[in-house]
């Protein structure tokens, strides 16, 4: 009989990497499960991060482990769930830095792998903060944790009941909200992404939800030549950050 799938929670860790930057970020954590000999490589390190800060490191059979988490490469954290902030919290880091605000919002991601590789661009492309929904949104569970290679510890993530009222507070706070869709005639390079911006991506398979599109101030699409439709969630998020990130350094080209 096939082992069935762990669960995903909130309150694991699971894989070096993820594990590593959440001691080095200071991240609460209650204990760290290490499977039997593992002791290789970055286990070492984390394991002696872990005495210096007093957390209770246990040993037990890899396939202890195996039943908690997938892809776990030999160590498992048991932390507190993610400290979500207020959207406000996100707009007064951008101010602190006096940088014009600059957010992405998912709306309806569900793939955690998408979710993790849109939070480790955000961190590099400079965003203040993410907004995901409580509803028609994924958690971040320690799968995503692991897509995003750590950033999800150095990124500010809101979760609201109600990204549509969410909108209105940002626009309210000066920001303009760009959603992309694959219908918009604007493509996204002749749309202007600098100063304050919300930047709305939306789900692999439906988009951004058809009442989200009606309060956005520019649709922009991705240009597509073959075959395929659309691109990966992900990777349509990262062109978007991107441009702002390349017309805030060097000047919008074509601006809107």
């Amino acid at each position: 009989m096939e082992r069935p799938e762990p669960e995903e929670r909130e309150d694991l860790l699971a894989g070096r990497h993820p594990v590593l930057e959440a001691l080095k970020a200071g991240r609460a954590i209650n204990k760290i499960i290490v499977a039997k000999g593992a002791r290789e490589g970055s286990i070492r390190e984390i394991l002696g991060m872990a005495r210096d800060k007093g957390i209770p490191i246990i040993e037990l059979e890899r396939v202890v482990l195996d039943q908690e988490a997938r892809h776990h490469q030999g160590i498992i954290a048991h932390v507190a769930p993610v400290a979500y902030v207020e959207v406000e919290a996100i707009l007064e880091k951008a101010k602190a830095k006096g940088e014009p605000p600059f957010v992405l919002l998912l709306d309806g991601l569900e793939d955690p792998h998408n979710i993790g590789a849109l939070l480790r661009t955000a961190d590099g492309a400079g965003a203040h903060g993410v907004v995901i929904p409580k509803r028609r949104g994924g958690a971040i569970t320690s799968t995503v944790a692991k897509a995003s290679a750590g950033a999800v510890e150095y990124v500010p993530i809101a979760r609201v009941t109600n990204l549509v009222q969410t909108v209105g507070m940002l626009k309210k706070a000066g920001l303009w909200i760009i959603g992309s869709a694959m219908d918009a005639p604007q493509p996204y390079y002749r749309q202007d992404f600098t100063g304050p911006v919300g930047l709305i991506v939306g789900s692999e398979g439906k988009g951004i939800s058809p009442l989200l599109r009606e309060h956005c101030d520019h649709l922009v699409s991705i240009p597509m030549g073959g075959k395929v439709e659309s691109l990966n969630a992900s990777v349509a998020g990262a062109l978007l950050m991107y441009e702002r990130v390349r017309q805030v350094q060097a000047g919008p080209s074509t601006p809107q």
